[in-house]
């Protein structure tokens, strides 16, 4: 099932490795096996997910009613506009969408009108749980494959108060149960109607030690063939109940806790005669395990889907203290928590909240690891085990028809925040290398935004997102209970850069130094053979040279070869590529350095009769830290700089990538002249080459 451990480390680096975004081919970094590397905590266990260059249009198609929990909670992440959490297409024909709220409604959208069709907290009464924990009340709803012939559809709520002394788990649950997951089965008198009238009956029942961590999702595999095992089959997210991080629970098939459970809902063979067990689940006839486990060792299996063309079911799942990760699960595989986080080994207790590399004994385990995900860059002024503010939105593969430049992704998102992520499915299979994930840009009337903008809340957007029958995308927020559809993508900084063109610039006439003494003209290169001094006015770049030969551009795409001269031993090693240049201050640049961590460097930059200031979209002030340093070390390296004057679109390339390393917004400048220089380094440039709309 799974490869050698030394393929699985090293291809996961060959994604991943920052080398990646530098160099932008797969790296062939070579990185010593488990055994050999140092026992202690892994810093940074995955690179943050590079720019895509990729931009989703997002249109909103609705907003539904504002809701609480019951009474009120004193967690005030449960305090939102409303708990929106999913948004499917009944599977009728009917082109009808359903959104559950966590707070106790099952919504309708049809054609843009609104019918709140089912309140279960009102129909389970007042043991429905919502005012504790982030997955309480009505967490999600699955219909029926033959919903408009049966009416059948089934959804899991969360309960407390007497429910815990008068009602009885059907699995093995802890002693201490503090909440009952429920999964009950709803029949429609009228599957047409807006508004549910029938009955309904419960069909599992499953205690778990903690409000979080309980039955997520619940869904039919909506690629299953009626000749399928899994046809008609409900398949059954349920976390560990919050114990996994201190017990084996994951780990121990008896149990029902960090599984994938998949059951019939027709069948009557299981322990309450509500639902069958199907034979084909992998652990009927072994001894002492629960029949109904599909997969197992998971905290928090928070999402799952199935690729409409492969089969293949992803399952997104939000880790402890280090990784969050999709996986590609299949029957019977152990996801490894809670003796894994991740492809690293976890360790209970240990005051590092950490994970660690890997034993040298380890295939013989046999665990599936994660075919993509992201790591929690937790700030060094955080405590070890706090809470790290990430949770990983498990997504879907897009197969609709609609918006070809994301065909074959893997879409997902980062849930807090409210990033999109997205990684090719062709790259993502259990037991190979991880996929590189890259982040998705944010459009709405084709102005680049950003969730946390779109939702007017800088801490919590609480993203999820939603799937109709045609493969269309869809993004809702739990900030403001609002749903977009996902209606286009757009490639940033995609204006054509116009047809002048200036090539040829190596001679000494095409250049303006600020210090001509500094620099060299060998021919084909132009050198800038001795660092530059600091000048008076505005901080900025110390030496640099215009290029003269030729007009002014406005729209303009600069190429280039550079290479840094400076020892690789220097940490602030830096070239510069110059645009928009109006005067010494007021100018563009692109600041390319060996060094990410301090705000001056390895970004996009404008000098506008004041200190240059930062405008890339990479950096992260809180962490300080922006994108992968740009050169490391004193070879040639291919730069591309595009800067688009009526959006404002600026990108910043490496090394043939079809992924910008730098992105930024910015109009202070329409037009103006390109150049090379440094901060107070040396470095060159040949193969200079300007095209762009000439302002004459």
């Amino acid at each position: 099932m799974l490869h050698g451990l030394a393929h699985r480390v090293v291809g996961m680096f060959r994604r991943l490795s920052l080398l990646t975004v530098t160099t932008f081919v797969l790296s062939t970094l070579l990185v010593p096996i488990a055994s050999a590397q140092p026992d202690v905590p892994i810093a940074d266990p995955l690179p943050t997910p590079g720019a895509s260059g990729i931009g989703l249009e997002l249109t909103e198609v609705a907003q539904l009613p504002k809701s609480q929990p019951v009474p009120p909670p004193t967690d005030t992440r449960l305090v939102r506009y409303n708990r929106v959490n999913y948004l499917g297409e009944v599977p009728d024909g009917s082109g009808r969408m359903f959104v559950p709220d966590m707070n106790g409604e099952l919504y309708l959208l049809d054609g843009g009108i609104q019918h709140a069709f089912l309140d279960l907290g009102a129909a389970i009464g007042p043991d429905f749980h919502t005012h504790r924990g982030l997955g309480s009340g009505f967490g999600f709803a699955a219909f029926h494959p033959d919903f408009r012939s049966n009416g059948k559809f089934y959804t899991v709520h969360t309960e407390t108060g007497s429910a815990l002394t008068t009602k009885k788990p059907d699995l093995p649950s802890p002693v201490d149960t503090q909440v009952h997951g429920v999964i009950t089965e709803w029949t429609a008198s009228d599957p047409r109607a807006d508004v549910f009238a029938g009955t309904h009956r419960e069909l599992l029942r499953v205690g778990f030690a903690s409000y979080i961590h309980g039955f997520q999702e619940i869904g039919f595999n909506p690629a299953a063939r009626w000749w399928d095992e899994d046809h008609h089959l409900l398949y059954i997210a349920s976390g560990d109940g919050g114990i996994g991080v201190s017990t084996t629970v994951p780990q121990d098939l008896a149990l029902p806790q960090g599984k994938i459970l998949r059951i019939d809902p027709a069948g009557r063979d299981g322990v309450n005669g509500q639902y069958g067990i199907p034979r084909a689940n992998p652990f009927v006839r072994k001894a002492g395990a629960l029949g109904e486990i599909y997969a197992y060792g998971m905290r928090d299996p928070y999402r799952f889907s199935w690729d409409r063309v492969t089969r293949r079911m992803y399952m997104g799942h939000i880790g402890e203290k280090a990784v969050d990760a999709v996986y590609e699960v299949r029957k019977g595989a152990n996801l490894g928590w809670s003796e894994r986080e991740g492809i690293w080994e976890y360790r209970r207790g240990d005051p590092s909240c950490g994970v660690f590399p890997l034993p040298a004994d380890d295939a013989k385990y046999g665990y599936t690891y994660p075919v993509t995900g992201f790591d929690h860059n937790r700030l060094s002024s955080q405590r070890p085990c706090a809470d790290s503010g990430n949770a990983l939105m498990g997504g879907f593969v897009y197969r609709g028809s609609k918006i070809p430049a994301l065909r074959g992704k893997y879409v997902y998102g980062e849930g807090v925040k409210g990033l999109l992520y997205y990684a090719e499915e062709r790259e993502m299979r259990a037991g190979g290398p991880m996929a590189a994930s890259r982040e998705l840009m944010v459009y709405v009337n084709g102005q680049l935004t950003t969730m946390k903008a779109l939702v007017n809340d800088p801490n919590r957007v609480d993203l999820r997102f939603g799937q109709d029958a045609a493969g269309e995308l869809y993004v809702l927020a739990k900030a403001n209970g609002k749903v977009w559809k996902v209606t286009g993508a757009r490639t940033f900084a995609s204006c054509a850069p116009g047809h002048d063109v200036v090539a040829g610039t190596g001679s000494a006439r095409s250049w303006q130094p600020v210090t001509p003494a500094l620099w060299q003209f060998p021919g084909r290169e132009v050198v800038l053979a001795q660092p530059g001094a600091a000048r008076p006015g505005p901080r900025r770049p110390f030496e640099y040279a215009v290029l003269r030969k030729g007009p002014e551009f406005g729209s303009v795409q600069v190429d280039a070869s550079v290479r840094l001269d400076t020892p690789v031993g220097e940490s602030n090693r830096d070239v510069i590529i110059v645009f928009g240049h109006r005067s010494d201050t007021e100018f563009y640049y692109a600041h390319l350095s060996s060094d990410n961590k301090i705000y001056p460097h390895n970004g996009i930059f404008v000098v506008n009769n004041a200190d240059r200031l930062r405008l890339d979209h990479q950096w992260d002030a809180v962490r300080s830290v922006g994108a992968a340093p740009a050169v490391t070390d004193t070879a040639w390296h291919r730069v591309r700089v595009k800067q688009c004057t009526d959006s404002g679109e600026i990108a910043v390339y490496l090394d043939g990538s079809p992924y910008p390393l730098m992105t930024a917004v910015d109009k202070t400048f329409a037009s103006g002249r390109v150049g090379f220089g440094s901060f107070d380094n040396v470095g060159r440039v040949r193969d200079l080459r300007v095209q762009g709309k000439g302002i004459r």
